[in-house]
């Protein structure tokens, strides 16, 4: 089966995967360099001529030039793309953290929509929609023919409206149907509670404009009433990125000031940067610093950050930097990998290109590209090791043209798992009706934070351990 060709999209919106750079130049303002190569691009004309004039169909000349200019991208990474109008508005709506449609992160794999991840508290992930899930039909629709554009465009559409998905699904023995009602997606960037008495959670399920105000408010509250806490677990598990600017300032939190969190470096001067932990790297459209209510406590809590092969981009720029500065304990699993930055260059017709600009690297010097961060102690999902779902994530070493790190030896391509085959059902099984068919394949859904909950389970021994070792000292 070759590899997911995946564009990090989300349904209605272009944000999940990707470290979005802090810079929307315009490319009106970029200096063209001369030697243009005249003999490729005399082949060029001759093949838009030869299609003009031949080809079955009346073509339309802008139709041409944007699968023209959305082909010179989607072949040099799977990261760099071509945004319409549409992808584009959704793109600037979608890092506010509110889209429209059904809350899917998705790729083409073999021509069919290939589900990356369900986003949490959105109507796939409800309906039991799960990673590596591929949609063969929307509504009566089949999906071979269309671009992920197209497949998108359908998927997305007015709220309390529903859509049927045909799925297949790997160890299923027949196709799953299920219909989804597409609503208005409000992603909530961080979610926290008290877990018990001394030590807190803080989830950041993705980074947004209002990620680093959100945090502050969220931790402030662990300690309000006079709350001491022992210990601190911040999760990142299954965070896709987002931000570069909330990736610094969530660092800036649980670091001392001016250190350095990521730095970055392309060929041009403007991807040649350094960012530290202080305002003016995180600060945007506020004169306030969005860290003014985070307890100076914060600083010093014993932290465990919590990590898994869905930790991606800016979440990988946190942990590293959290680890170059021996800041918190990684625990968890290998993350995605994503090492790069998109710059966004505006088109006319408010179109825009996504072009992967830079590699970032970590306070150390390392690359995360197609290696990812590694955990300081590995804890598997669950006792009896990775869940099937880990078992067919995808990570940037496995997506096609991914780039290569250029530091040091990237990870292996993941080798495929073997998956628990599911038995097979009795002849009173088969007649069951298709609602209660659905229903038995629903996946199991981690409660985080829950007995269940392997890791932070762990997690939270270990900040325990660290108090006690720490007691002990004193």
């Amino acid at each position: 089966m070759s590899k997911a060709k995946t564009i990090s999209l989300t349904v209605g919106a272009f944000v999940a995967g990707a470290l979005i750079s802090l810079h929307i130049p315009a490319l009106a303002e970029k200096e063209v360099k001369p030697g243009l190569p005249i003999d490729e691009l005399r082949t060029f004309a001759e093949v838009y001529s030869a299609i003009k004039q031949g080809y079955v169909e009346p073509v339309e000349d802008k139709k041409m030039i944007t699968n023209a200019i959305s082909g010179m991208l989607s072949n040099l990474d799977p990261h760099s793309t071509y945004l319409d109008a549409d992808a584009f508005k959704d793109l600037q709506v979608g890092t506010q953290g509110e889209f429209g449609g059904l809350g899917i992160e998705v790729g083409m794999e073999d021509g069919l929509v290939k589900v990356v991840s369900p986003i949490e508290d959105t109507p796939a992930y409800r309906a039991g929609v799960k990673a590596g899930d591929l949609i063969f039909k929307l509504d009566e629709t089949p999906v071979k023919g269309l671009t992920l554009s197209e497949a998108v465009k359908k998927m997305r559409g007015k709220p309390k409206t529903p859509i049927k998905l045909s799925i297949i699904r790997k160890g299923e023995n027949k196709p799953i149907e299920l219909t989804l009602v597409r609503e208005v997606i409000k992603v909530q960037s961080v979610k926290s509670k008290l877990v018990e008495s001394g030590y807190g959670w803080v989830r950041i399920t993705q980074f947004q404009e209002n990620t680093i105000a959100e945090l502050a408010k969220h931790v402030a509250g662990l300690y309000k009433d006079g709350n001491k806490l022992n210990g601190l677990v911040l999760d990142l598990r299954n965070d896709p990125g987002g931000l570069l600017h909330g990736a610094i300032g969530v660092s800036a939190a649980f670091l001392p000031p001016d250190v350095k969190v990521v730095s970055t470096d392309g060929r041009t001067e403007d991807a040649k940067q350094e960012f530290k932990a202080r305002t003016q790297d995180y600060q945007r459209g506020t004169k306030e610093d969005p860290l003014k209510l985070l307890p100076i406590e914060a600083k010093n809590v014993p932290m465990v950050v919590l990590v898994n092969g869905g930790s991606a981009s800016a979440s990988e720029i946190v942990a590293g930097a959290l680890q170059d500065h021996k800041r918190a304990i990684i625990v968890g699993t290998q993350t995605f990998g994503k090492g790069s930055v998109q710059s966004v260059l505006p088109l006319p017709g408010n179109t825009a290109i996504k072009l992967t600009t830079a590699r970032y690297y970590t306070p150390s010097g390392r690359s995360i590209q197609a290696k990812g961060i590694t955990p300081d102690i590995i804890v598997e999902e669950s006792a009896n090791g990775s869940s099937a779902a880990a078992a067919m994530r995808i990570r940037e070493v496995d997506l096609d043209r991914h780039l290569n790190n250029d530091r040091e030896k990237e990870a292996p391509k993941a080798e495929p798992k073997s998956q628990a085959k599911t038995p097979a059902k009795s002849g009173k099984d088969k007649e069951k009706a298709g609602k209660e068919e659905v229903e038995d394949d629903l996946p199991p859904r981690l409660e985080y934070t829950s007995k269940t909950d392997y890791q932070f389970q762990q997690a939270l021994n270990l900040l325990k351990g660290l108090q006690i070792m720490q007691n002990k000292a004193q």
